[in-house]
């Protein structure tokens, strides 16, 4: 699959059974040789078309062994090279164009097996850690709650609006409202904020806006995620 080339198009010419066949892509074992995500996008989109199940490799941070004699991970993405393996498949889930993942040294940890098993491949699920400051409401509206984008999106923030009427009636205090929010930062509205009050959203622009309290901010390796929440689409959190 890593290569742009036109063979999948030959192969499917003699009629082959598409069930059956199978796309996968490379693993590089030297630092800086993986592919860049555009061109990883442009290739798998090939095998995607054609409706063929397709698979990426993602890299243990502590496994030792590969194929080769040099073994810098063996990732897909040379962007995931040094991310752990959680952030690394929920990168590959979210833009979906792979539909299997496989950590390619050996051998991982348990602490990385469990965090991969915990991957909800379905929707996006963001580790946030809180602010000091940060109420029972808003850790409720965060954590209890399922989020969705609003469709008619905006390049400023990802709006889940739905959550502001279920607490449209329950007061939610100024903290940490005085400063400009930075990308990744969720914010949900205060009290001054009318009708928006307690309204989740998450910073996609640097911006400043005193009805809104900062909440906490997404885990700064999942910055890569947020391109991937799209119109419509589902996400939650958990706690860093």
């Amino acid at each position: 699959m890593s290569n742009d080339v036109a063979y999948l198009d030959n192969i499917l010419t003699y009629q082959a059974n598409t069930p059956f066949l199978y796309g996968c892509h490379n693993f590089y074992p030297q630092e800086g040789t993986a592919l860049p995500f555009e061109f990883f996008e442009k290739c798998s989109q090939r095998f995607k078309r054609q409706g063929i199940r397709t698979a990426a490799f993602i890299t243990s941070q502590v496994g030792e062994i590969g194929p080769r004699d040099i073994n810098d991970g063996l990732p897909t993405l040379e962007m995931h090279r040094h991310l752990p393996v959680d952030v690394a498949a929920k990168h590959l889930f979210a833009t979906d164009l792979i539909d299997d993942v496989i950590i390619g040294n050996a051998y991982a940890s348990e602490e990385e097996l469990e965090a991969l098993g915990k991957i909800d491949r379905y929707q996006t699920v963001f580790a946030i850690e809180f602010v000091p400051e940060v109420n029972e409401v808003e850790r409720q509206i965060v954590l209890n709650e399922q989020h969705v984008r609003r469709g008619d999106i905006t390049n400023q923030v990802i709006r889940s609006t739905e959550v502001r009427k279920k607490y449209k009636n329950v007061d939610n205090p100024v903290h940490d409202a005085s400063f400009e929010f930075q990308v990744g930062d969720v914010v949900i509205g205060n009290d001054q904020f009318g009708k928006y009050k307690n309204e989740l959203q998450v910073v996609l622009e640097p911006h400043s806006d005193s009805r809104k309290n900062k909440v906490g901010t997404i885990r700064e390796e999942e910055l890569i995620l947020l391109p991937f929440i799209h119109p419509w689409s589902k996400f939650k959190f958990i706690e860093k």
